[in-house]
């Protein structure tokens, strides 16, 4: 992902229910419990940890058993630590004490409490790039230091896949075309990760790392389901004793969910769209445009897919009156640079949300040249009377618009293609009349006409009346 353009917009739900669902995630709740449990008699060793002696004690208050119990219970202790809900007293004797943020999760704001979760998250996170502690405890030399080479692990690479496997989960997750709130398979998002975009048919050597790739995110996602991040199925363990089982990402539908599924929760959204805006990344949520500009509202929403925009109009229309929203829409859409005709195509967006009480508003612009059409179609569509018919000079000028905004929204999409068809059909002599509408992108549109158009004397009639419209504005 490039950090200069901007991700979909994510839909996140209220602070307050995202605070409730970090205060039940199984390890953040542990890690409260602990550190309401140490007191003085509480020892940690010189890293923070709990003594091993005191393991078993923290594991039977947390209702954990198996041979796995001291390690969950040293870890949620590490997240106590880390997100400052336990504070160390004297690092020289091991003493500790509550510490101030234990109070946010129960008197704090919601925001104060995903404050903390967050704290969790990048505990949790880095931990997820650490190898199993069997293979670091083989990887000790005589000194007692990490040999990292024996381990083939590069915690600086680790991390990064990491970063980047998340991130294109939350792509997936937020982006119009993507799954949305379902699960997506283990393999496709390992896939991701290894298999490069021109590639036709993977190599069994890439096929090979997609299926690596797929048992260090099987472990990973295990570890991150517990902070809430992620809701996890994992791989089917009778396939991983399958040694003659073929590579994941060669699988069809029917068999991917043995895979492993994965799905990014309404916390985790959140969560990673903190971690990116951190990062740097423009990583917009649904709402943020409420207490802006018309301007800043149609620049935005620009690049956004329908649905986030329409959803992001609908919180900004709702904190205004409809007449001096319609107003204010109506202002920002003007323009003759680039950008104009799609800041106009969601205006007219916006304005289809407006009920008729911003009739004044389209009244007053009947007369404007660049929304004098815009201001007709809405006031026809809601049947007011007294609409004044469009000069042919307007409809085409309109119709230039339309198809420049489309383009940059959607670029040559079959809907584009298909208005195309329905432009050259309907008007026997469109291009010969097209060429001299006086709009910027005139000559742009007629030349992606030319191009989309399937009928090849259709196009070359196009193609020449772009021609046209170049020669006479000397482009």
């Amino acid at each position: 992902m490039s950090d200069s353009s901007p991700l979909p917009p994510v839909r996140l739900r209220p602070e307050a229910e995202l605070a409730h669902a970090a205060l039940s995630t199984p390890l953040l709740s542990r890690a409260a419990r602990l550190a309401r449990w140490a007191g003085p008699d509480t020892r940690v060793d010189a890293g923070g940890g709990l003594v091993e002696e005191q393991l078993p004690a923290a594991a039977e208050l947390l209702g954990l058993s198996g041979d796995d119990a001291a390690a969950y219970a040293s870890e949620a202790w590490r997240v106590a630590v880390d997100a400052g809900l336990v504070e160390i007293v004297d690092e020289e004797a091991g003493t500790v004490r509550a510490g101030e943020e234990l109070k946010l999760l129960t008197g704090g704001a919601p925001a104060d409490v995903l404050a903390v979760w967050l704290s969790a998250l990048e505990t949790v996170v880095a931990d997820a790039s650490v190898p199993d502690l069997d293979d670091v405890v083989d990887a000790l030399d005589e000194g007692g230091e990490i040999d990292f080479s024996s381990l083939d692990w590069d915690p600086e690479a680790e991390a990064e896949f990491l970063d980047g496997v998340l991130g294109n989960l939350y792509l997936l997750t937020v982006s119009e075309d993507g799954p949305g709130g379902d699960a997506v398979p283990l393999p496709a998002l390992a896939a991701s990760m290894i298999v490069p975009d021109d590639m036709g048919e993977p190599t069994n050597d890439v096929l090979e790392q997609v299926s690596d790739a797929m048992m260090r995110l099987d472990d990973q996602f295990r570890v991150l389901e517990p902070v809430g991040l992620v809701e996890y199925q994992p791989v089917d363990e009778a396939l991983m004793a399958d040694a003659g089982e073929e590579p994941a990402a060669s699988l069809d539908d029917t068999d991917v969910t043995r895979y492993g599924m994965v799905r990014l929760t309404p916390l985790g959204a959140y969560g990673l769209r903190a971690r990116l805006l951190e990062a740097g990344f423009r990583a917009p949520a649904v709402g943020d445009l409420a207490d802006k500009g018309a301007d800043a509202l149609l620049d935005a929403t620009a690049v956004f897919g329908r649905a986030a925009a329409q959803a992001e109009t609908e919180q900004w229309l709702a904190r205004r009156e409809p007449l001096a929203a319609a107003r204010e829409l109506l202002a920002a859409a003007r323009g003759a640079d680039a950008g104009a005709p799609l800041r106009r195509l969601r205006c007219q967006q916006a304005l289809s949300l407006v009920g008729t009480e911003a009739e004044p508003a389209l009244r007053e612009v009947l007369d404007d040249p660049e929304l004098g059409g815009l201001a007709r179609v809405w006031l026809s569509e809601r049947g007011a009377a007294g609409v004044p018919a469009p000069s042919e000079e307007l409809v085409f000028w309109l119709t230039i618009d339309t198809v420049a905004a489309q383009l940059a929204a959607e670029g040559n999409s079959e809907e584009l293609q298909a208005l195309v068809e329905g432009l050259a059909a309907q008007h026997s002599g469109f291009f010969s009349a097209a060429w001299r509408v006086e709009h910027p992108a005139t000559a742009d549109v007629l030349e992606a006409m030319g191009r989309l158009h399937p009928d090849k004397k259709v196009a070359k009639e196009a193609r020449k009346a772009a021609f046209k419209a170049r020669s006479q504005h000397g482009a």
